[in-house]
C-alpha cells in the first residue's frame, strides 16, 4: 500500500521546482494533490495533468497568499474539492537578495507576509477543517541558522517558520494534528550551475554527499512527514543538506 494512500494534500507554489517535486511524489503515493499557484499558472496545470495522467487526482487552484483571506478561501477550497484535507505542505516563498543596509520596511514586508504570514494563516486555516491524524509541514531552509549575505529578510522568515511550527506543533497536538519543518540546504534548478558556478563548486566541495539537493529529496521528506511513518513526530526541523550543517565553520 501506498504511504499516502486515500488523503488529500495542499501544496502551496506547486508552479516551482521544489514545489512540483513535493505534488508529484504525493500523488505518486496516494494522495489527491491540491496544487496551489500564483503566477505559474502554466506550469502548475501541466504538473496537475501529469499527475492525472498516471490516474491520480489533481486540480489547480490560484490565490495571493500575501492576503490572509485568500490563504483561507485556497484552503477551503482544496478541503471542499478533495472532500476533506488531510495534509498540507507551506511550501510558498520568495528569497530576494538585498543587502541590509539601507533596505526598506517594504521590502521585509514582502518577504515576511509571503514566507511566514502566509504559512500562519493556512496552517490555522487547515487546522481548523482537519481531523485527528493530519499533518502540516513548512518548507524552511538551513538560512534559518546559517544565514547569507543580502538574505536577512529570508533567512529571518525561515527562523520564524521554523518556531512557528514548534509552537503549532505544541497547540495542535491536542487535535491530533502534527506540524513539522523541512529545511532544505541548497537545491539544484535548471541554468543555476551556469549562473552560479563558483556557489555550486563551494557547495558541492563543502557538502559530505558531494552534491546538490534535488526537489525529490525535499518531497521524499515531506512524504516521510505526512505519512502513517512519522506517526509521533512534530515539532521537528528535518534537515535535508547532504551534510553541510555538520561542517565545522572554524
Amino acid at each position: 500500500m501506498r504511504l499516502l494512500e486515500g488523503r488529500v494534500a495542499l501544496v502551496t507554489g506547486a508552479g516551482g521546482g521544489i514545489g512540483r517535486g513535493i505534488a508529484l511524489r504525493f500523488a505518486e503515493e496516494g494522495a489527491a494533490v491540491a496544487l496551489h499557484c500564483r503566477t505559474a499558472v502554466a506550469a502548475a496545470r501541466e504538473t496537475a495533468a501529469r499527475i492525472e495522467e498516471t490516474g491520480a487526482r489533481a486540480v489547480v487552484l490560484e490565490a495571493d497568499l500575501r492576503d490572509e483571506e485568500q490563504c483561507r478561501r485556497l484552503v477551503r477550497a482544496a478541503a471542499e474539492w478533495g472532500g476533506g484535507l488531510t495534509a498540507l505542505v507551506n511550501n510558498a516563498g520568495v528569497q530576494p537578495v538585498r543587502p541590509l543596509p539601507g533596505m526598506p520596511a517594504a521590502e521585509w514586508r514582502a518577504v515576511v507576509d509571503t514566507n511566514l504570514t502566509a504559512v500562519f494563516a493556512c496552517t490555522q486555516a487547515a487546522a481548523e477543517l482537519m481531523a485527528p491524524g493530519g499533518s502540516v509541514t513548512h518548507i524552511a531552509s538551513i538560512e534559518a541558522g546559517h544565514p547569507a549575505p543580502g538574505h536577512a529578510h529570508y533567512s529571518a522568515s525561515k527562523a520564524a517558520v521554523v518556531a512557528h511550527a514548534r509552537a503549532a506543533a505544541l497547540e495542535y497536538g491536542d487535535r491530533g494534528i502534527r506540524v513539522n519543518t523541512v529545511s532544505p540546504g541548497l537545491i539544484d534548478r535548471e541554468g543555476l550551475a551556469r549562473d552560479w558556478p563558483e556557489g555550486v563548486a563551494r557547495w558541492t566541495g563543502a557538502a559530505p554527499l558531494g552534491r546538490l539537493g534535488s526537489p525529490q529529496d525535499v518531497a521524499d521528506a515531506c512524504v516521510f512527514l505526512a505519512s502513517p511513518l512519522a506517526s509521533w513526530i512534530t515539532g521537528h526541523d528535518l534537515v535535508v543538506d547532504g551534510g553541510v550543517s555538520a561542517r565545522p565553520t572554524w
